[in-house]
């Protein structure tokens, strides 16, 4: 089980980096074509990108599913992770709209709601590890 575990870190710290670099992508490639750079490279990159974070998140949830089947279901705190990491989820697909848009060449937000759009996985990581860590209910 400690093997899983530790493949369950691996894919999660894995899906949070993309998770964490792909909205900053979003934002180069907006502020490049507003000031007419070749954003082509930034393209493939993202689309690269967010199909190795959605790799990792299967893993992670894979093998958060197989840790939760051989722990099994207890505490409050499980229930409240998992709806963090529902969000999570959500965040995840919010992104691959956007990808679509951007190889589309469609308009994407501006650059600096984008940059707040950065910041949300973060504000959603730190309870997911409060309630790992303390498990306060």
């Amino acid at each position: 089980m400690l093997y899983l575990k530790v493949f369950h870190l691996l894919a999660i710290i894995s899906w949070m980096a993309g998770i964490f670099y792909l909205p900053r992508i979003f934002v180069h490639y907006v502020e490049g074509l507003k000031v007419n750079e070749d954003v082509r490279r930034l393209k493939v990159m993202a689309r690269k990108l967010y199909g190795f974070t959605t790799l990792m998140a299967v893993f992670a949830l894979s093998s958060g599913s197989g840790l939760w089947l051989g722990f099994g279901i207890t505490g409050g705190w499980l229930h409240a992770k998992l709806m963090m990491v529902a969000l999570l989820l959500s965040f995840h697909f919010t992104m691959r709209v956007l990808l679509k848009r951007m190889q589309a060449d469609a308009a994407l937000p501006g650059s600096t709601a984008l940059r707040w759009y950065n910041e949300l996985p973060v504000l959603i990581l730190l309870p997911i590890l409060y309630f790992v860590v303390f498990k306060p209910f």
